[in-house]
């Protein structure tokens, strides 16, 4: 029997519901969650955007306040990876810790946070690209028309073998941390007047009024480590595929980021820095590169700020199908989510969706003429990464109500030791960023938008958990298999029958009984 004869009703073929194994190692892992994470995006936005938005100079502490705490959050998390391999991460998670209805909450979230961080990149790409054409080809082409083509070229690789995107990215990635190191070994051996200084490094900058906004911002930095685990089934090994890949690039990630904002104010004094990141905004890191490495190095770093964000497109597009796909495969979504190609045994029409959401917004903004920089890749960039902190934070609280629940044979430090100091520490992290959203927004205190935005995912997840109640009461079978993952149409299928036996044993007897009755 063919798989396209197996894929619907009680039927259905279990492989058409399953990711293809064995194709990832740690490095290609590493590769996707850097990717996500956007290094020179974050490099040369996010961290001058600290300093200008914040005028606090103790960013680069931040970063390793910020890495220690993920990584602390990571021993759980991990720990909870050794005991399933689930493309859908978060609300696999949450639901195995906090029950079916905060699962499919939190899957409701993940989905616009990770739609949302993926389609507000095609702002910046279109933004950063048409300059480099026009000084190319002379001709001065719309964003939305270069948005549209890497569109295009994202929605193709979308629909192919993960590791060949996976390759993609090794390359681009290698290339756009050497620029950065680049960027800062110049910085670092051309210190200005006021010499080598630590303090942007000391604790102590840490305690300046408005520092909240200052370590949101150092988190949203870090938004895409924790995609790791959405690759684990399509990983060799999983179980030493994912921690290695999880620890190491929360570690990388600290590391070249707590250095390049370092650099930064080594190039140009700690006393100047909020001053040269007010005036020059994104183009600092390039300003400063110029100065000390000429044109041509800028030039092609210029370059690799586009592919940077092209990467975290398409990072950020295999992590949405993925989501897609988990929850198709187990009903939560239509079924017709959880079938992947063929061929490449990617998520089909989790590609797909994500695609038409990609167009659609390109469309939309291009048709009202809104700020495709600001309108859609800084909210939606700042709206995306408090949607992935909130993730993180009900994760954190999961992890630690799961191993209460079920050990596993997990040490006391994976199961509460680690676990509890995390999630205290993501709850300030969270309180932090709602109080100050406003800020990471660019926009007045007391702003609607700064009100209105974080509210959506409140929404979304009373939204998923009414649907988790809808599936409850009509769809048994499958609210009882929510967050099983590959073992979802397997347990579907075994309660449509056995339903379907008691069904048929109900009517046997029910027709024996009206035919003895007849007969009496």
């Amino acid at each position: 029997m063919t798989r396209s004869t197996t894929r619907t009703g009680a039927g259905r073929d279990p492989v058409a519901g399953a990711l293809a194994a064995n194709r990832l190692g740690a490095p290609s892992v590493v590769y996707f969650v850097l990717s996500a994470a956007a290094p020179l995006t974050v490099v040369a936005g996010v961290i001058t955007t600290g300093y200008a938005v914040t005028g606090i100079t103790g960013l680069p502490i931040a970063f390793v306040v910020v890495g220690v705490v993920l990584s602390v959050f990571a021993v759980g998390y991990v720990a909870m990876a050794r005991h399933m391999a689930n493309a859908g991460a978060f609300y696999t998670y949450v639901t195995r810790g906090l029950g079916r209805p905060a699962g499919i909450a939190a899957a409701w979230m993940a989905l616009v946070a990770y739609n949302t961080l993926q389609v507000a990149l095609y702002g910046a790409f279109g933004v950063a690209t048409a300059p480099l054409l026009e000084g190319w080809l002379g001709i001065t082409p719309a964003w939305w028309a270069v948005s549209l083509v890497a569109w295009a070229l994202v929605a193709l690789l979308g629909m192919m073998r993960v590791d060949v995107n996976g390759r993609l990215l090794a390359v681009l990635l290698t290339a756009e941390v050497a620029v950065i190191l680049l960027f800062d070994v110049a910085d670092l051996i051309n210190p200005a007047a006021s010499g080598y200084s630590l303090e942007t490094l000391s604790p102590a900058a840490l305690f300046v009024p408005g520092v909240g906004a200052l370590l949101v911002l150092a988190t949203l930095g870090f938004v895409g480590f924790e995609s790791s685990v959405v690759f684990s089934e399509e990983s060799r090994q999983p179980r030493r595929t994912v921690p290695l890949a999880t620890y190491s690039s929360v570690a990388i990630i600290a590391f070249v980021y707590a250095l390049s904002s370092w650099a930064m104010t080594v190039a140009t004094g700690p006393g100047q820095i909020v001053a040269t990141a007010r005036r020059d905004q994104a183009e600092t890191i390039f300003l400063l590169a110029q100065a000390h490495l000429g044109p041509v190095v800028v030039d092609i770093a210029r370059v690799l700020f586009a592919t940077s964000v092209f990467a975290a497109m398409i990072s950020f597009h295999n992590t949405t199908s993925r989501y897609f796909f988990a929850l198709g495969r187990e009903r939560v979504l239509p079924a017709v989510f959880g079938r992947t190609h063929t061929r490449s045994g990617a998520p089909k029409a989790g590609s797909i969706a994500q695609s038409t959401l990609g167009l659609a917004t390109i469309v939309l903004y291009a048709l009202l003429g809104l700020d495709p920089l600001v309108q859609l890749f800084f909210y939606g960039g700042a709206f995306g990464g408090l949607g992935v902190l909130l993730l993180i934070f009900v994760t954190a609280i999961a992890i630690i109500v799961f191993f209460a629940r079920e050990p596993h044979g997990e040490t006391l430090s994976r199961r509460l030791v680690a676990p509890v100091p995390a999630a205290i520490a993501l709850a300030v992290m969270v309180w932090l960023a709602l109080d100050n959203f406003w800020a990471l927004l660019g926009v007045p205190q007391g702003d609607a938008l700064a009100r209105v935005l974080p509210a959506v995912y409140g929404v979304a997840a009373l939204l998923g958990a009414g649907w988790a109640l809808v599936l409850r009461a009509r769809q048994p079978a499958v609210y009882a298999a929510v967050g099983m993952g590959a073992k979802a149409a397997t347990a579907q299928n075994a309660a449509q029958t056995t339903a379907q036996t008691t069904a048929q044993t109900t009517a046997q007897n029910a027709a024996h009984d009206d035919t003895a009755q007849g007969t009496a």
